[in-house]
């Protein structure tokens, strides 16, 4: 059976593409009996929708969401970026 750890990977990687059917199995088995598992998964599913319905309200014409950062977070952007080159 997979570890926490191993499982936690598995159900990020999850979100993003399919698993091989083994590795599907493997983790639903472990969620069944893992509460904690269960439970991030729940979490991490809730915070990918909610990442993806503010980013298409960014994107819709209709809905146009403005972020706007201060002077000062600007300046601190563009001096780190600076400091990387």
């Amino acid at each position: 059976m997979l570890t926490c750890k191993e499982v936690s990977k598995l159900v990020s990687l999850a979100l993003d593409r399919r698993l091989p059917l083994n590795k599907r199995m493997a983790v639903r088995l472990h969620l069944l009996v893992c509460k904690m598992c269960s439970r991030y998964q729940q979490q991490l599913k809730f915070i990918h929708r909610a990442a993806r319905d503010y980013y298409s309200r960014l994107d819709s014409d209709d809905d146009r969401l403005a972020v706007e950062l201060g002077s000062e977070a600007r300046k601190k952007i563009t001096d780190t970026l600076r400091r990387e080159q």
